[in-house]
């Protein structure tokens, strides 16, 4: 495990985007898994402004994104599929049939899950995965429970995760309630891991993902079995953690 501490947000982007800058330019063909939110948002404005100084080339990159609405069309402003055209994909050169989304509108959750499941493997799993980590410690939609899910699923969204989320939308009651995820087994198999957590609002479920024990009860968790994992963070969010001399703390 490598820890980054940063001085605040836009360092915090800046280290993130680095790394996967360095990704795209070892392997030009790699697979993104990538995230939603406003906690990777500043690392992907810094990789459109390296992409358009003709320091990157996404033409080979395939893609493969966390999670999806479940009711949302790639046509709702609020999805996650439009997120990623509106705040990524329409500023670079990615082609479009290499990004994959879960399908929000499939109603037959096995035959979605299935297919995103076959999707993930056909491409040879994930080189990097960018995580973010909600304050109840779920990583992707994979929400605290009394088991870790490996699989892609559809899973009900707990209060928390809704009562965060509806910053995006015009009132709490148009959150939806379900969604797609990839699984912890697919997050797992990735060749690296990049971690990004920003603000005090996020320290205590850092902290607990990264010194508590691994539990299904706090998904983040799990990332501690990782063998690369890097977490990049700003102070606020590390303030609940003391390095040991097992971290690397630039």
């Amino acid at each position: 495990m490598r820890i980054y501490q940063m001085k605040n947000y836009d360092e915090m982007s800046r280290k993130a985007a680095d790394l996967i800058a360095a990704q795209v330019i070892v392997k030009p063909d790699a697979v993104l898994g990538l995230a939603t939110g406003s906690t990777p948002l500043g690392a992907y404005r810094l990789l459109i402004e390296r992409y358009q100084k003709n320091e990157l080339d996404f033409s080979e990159i395939c893609s493969v994104n966390l999670d999806e609405y479940m009711g949302l069309s790639a046509a709702n402003a609020q999805s996650y599929a439009y997120f990623m055209r509106s705040n990524f994909f329409d500023s670079i050169n990615i082609l479009p049939e290499n990004t994959h989304i879960p399908n929000g509108l499939e109603e037959d959750t096995v035959l979605e899950c299935d297919r995103y499941e076959r999707v993930i493997g056909a491409l040879g799993g994930i080189d990097l995965q960018i995580l973010g980590i909600g304050g109840n410690g779920h990583i992707g939609f994979n929400e605290p429970g009394d088991a870790f899910i490996p699989e892609t699923h559809c899973v009900e969204l707990a209060a928390s995760t809704i009562q965060a989320n509806a910053r995006f939308f015009a009132s709490r009651g148009e959150v939806p309630t379900a969604a797609y995820t990839m699984g912890i087994r697919s997050i797992l198999q990735a060749k690296s891991i990049v971690l990004m957590a920003s603000g005090k609002a996020k320290a205590k479920a850092l902290y607990r993902a990264l010194r508590g024990p691994i539990t299904p009860a706090l998904p983040a968790s799990v990332l501690q079995l990782h063998g690369n994992l890097s977490v990049v963070a700003d102070e606020e969010a590390l303030s609940d953690i003391k390095a040991t001399s097992t971290d690397k703390l630039p």
